[in-house]
């Protein structure tokens, strides 16, 4: 099939290399000419591991271009993937100004039957709206149908999750468009729920935002544990087993970041309230969230004292490992408010410091893990990239001027650390 995706960010650029490999023609369009410039030159402006090399095959073997145009993107294909940004209103909502935009420019150039379908997160309601925009600039009478199609990938693992779903939701109202995406995904072994457009937007936020609660309420959990001297991860292991619960999204940290969860709980929230419904459990969520990143940094005082003029080696800037995203990184958020108190930090990440460097340029960035420990007060861990969890600690005591460490995501053993000489602050576990 001839697929257009609009919008080259981590959705629609995995989506693109995706849907190449299950052998259909994608023209991945964006209106920003310098990122299609760099992915012309086969360079990503993001970071996923295996898409280069994906993109790159796909390339090769011609089943994937890339243009700023998205008028010939549309006018080449008959399936149009609506995957730009919904970023946040003031208000809570999404700022559903780029996908008007899309469903307006491919009412212009259509001249055939198009099925346009949004992938981007949106609220319930989007497509009958994509629907209204595209019947209204549609001057040709030009026959389409409108999809919902959401995504549920994770950064990091976009790629498998992709090609290895635990399900696909479609949500369309014409026997035509679902024939379509039931052929696009039919080599995709997944079970397929095909439902109204309404319920397929809601479906979305519904799974996004009930993730979202697991994460606030195991960090709620990390709370009671530390008053209760008990362990946070023994009792989130206790409720995993019970398959009505599961063990995903109960690990306690800094709270839940990236530019998904908090963006869709916001949201879902003020769709909620649109609808005439106070929801209640989902604004607790979101307090909770922010709650806990001034948890850690009660616990960086208290493993200092005096904040003002103190060093801090920092190990993680994006919000997950894997990633370089740091948009809503909760470690973002605590260095910035850590050095409003007067601590100078220097900070390491595998992935994440050119895009931090645009926002936290009072830091120092450095090559390494170890390069951040020498004369620091302490070291404080806010993302769990797996070269983290394997630091050499005979080295990191020999490298900090303190054998001080705050570790908001619980890489470590408190009792191998308490033996190897460190004070060391965990979360919701017993020290």
């Amino acid at each position: 099939m001839n697929i257009a995706v609009i919008g080259t960010g981590y959705v629609g650029l995995v989506t693109s290399a995706c849907f190449a490999k299950l052998g259909h023609t994608v023209i991945g369009a964006d209106n920003d000419p310098a990122k299609i410039e760099k992915l012309n030159k086969l360079r990503m402006p993001i970071y996923e591991p295996g898409l280069e090399e994906l993109v790159k095959e796909n390339v090769k073997h011609g089943r994937i271009s890339f243009t700023s145009s998205v008028a010939e993107a549309v006018k080449k294909s008959t399936i149009i993937f609506i995957c730009v940004g919904t970023p946040p209103l003031a208000d809570g909502g999404a700022d559903l100004s780029a996908v008007e935009k899309v469903a307006r420019l491919v009412a212009e150039e259509m001249t055939d039957y198009k099925l346009v379908v949004d992938k981007s997160t949106v609220p319930v309601h989007t497509g009958e709206w994509v629907k209204k925009t595209i019947q209204t600039y549609n001057k040709r009478n030009v026959p389409f149908d409108v999809a919902s199609n959401p995504e549920f990938l994770r950064e990091g693992t976009a790629i498998h999750d992709f090609m290895n779903p635990d399900r696909i939701v479609i949500g369309a109202d014409s026997e035509k468009a679902k024939k379509l995406l039931a052929e696009l995904y039919k080599d995709i072994d997944a079970v397929k729920v095909v439902t109204d457009i309404n319920t397929s937007e809601l479906i979305k936020h519904a799974s996004n935002s009930f993730l979202a609660m697991k994460i606030s309420f195991a960090n709620a959990l990390s709370r009671i544990c530390e008053k209760a001297n008990a362990d946070v991860t023994k009792i989130a292991e206790g409720m995993g087993y019970d398959k009505r619960i599961g063990r995903a999204f109960l690990n306690a940290g800094p709270g839940f970041g990236g530019f998904c969860f908090p963006k869709d709980v916001s949201a879902f929230i003020h769709i909620a309230d649109k609808l005439g419904y106070d929801f209640h459990l989902l604004k607790s969520v979101e307090k909770t969230n922010e709650e806990q990143k001034q948890f850690i940094i009660k616990k960086v005082e208290e493993a200092l004292w005096v904040l003002n003029g103190k060093t801090l080696a920092v190990l993680g800037l994006a919000f997950k490992p894997n990633t370089d995203d740091i948009r809503f990184s909760p470690a973002m958020d605590i260095v910035a408010e850590l050095l409003k108190k007067g601590v100078k930090v220097v900070a390491y990440d595998p992935e994440a410091m050119e895009n931090a460097k645009k926002i936290l340029k009072d830091i120092k960035y450095v090559d390494g893990p170890y390069e951040t420990m020498p004369d620091a007060d302490a070291l404080l861990i806010l993302t769990d990239w797996e070269d983290f969890k394997n630091l050499d600690l005979t080295k990191v005591k020999s490298l900090l001027k303190a054998p001080v460490v705050v570790d908001a995501r619980n890489l470590y053993d408190p009792k191998k650390m308490k033996e190897a000489g460190f004070t060391y602050n965990s979360v919701g576990r017993p020290i």
